[in-house]
């Protein structure tokens, strides 16, 4: 797994600031995920790339933790 590197005192980034990580995932995760980027394109007549999809996914799954809001 990659370092995660703190933003702040408060240990909270702004939602708006992004880093790069190295992010080691399953060959048919990765797949899917570009599956869904070029279905995100298509529906939504703007560029998703697996990156963006990657940050959808986190999102929710913290969202359902409760770890964001």
């Amino acid at each position: 797994m990659g370092e995660h590197h703190g933003h702040g005192g408060d240990g909270h980034g702004h939602h708006d600031e992004m880093e790069s990580i190295t992010v080691t995932l399953e060959c048919d995760q990765i797949e899917a995920l570009e599956e869904l980027a070029a279905e995100y394109s298509k529906k939504l007549s703007q560029a998703w790339d697996l990156s963006a999809v990657l940050r959808l996914a986190v999102g929710d799954f913290m969202a359902r933790q409760g770890k964001i809001t």
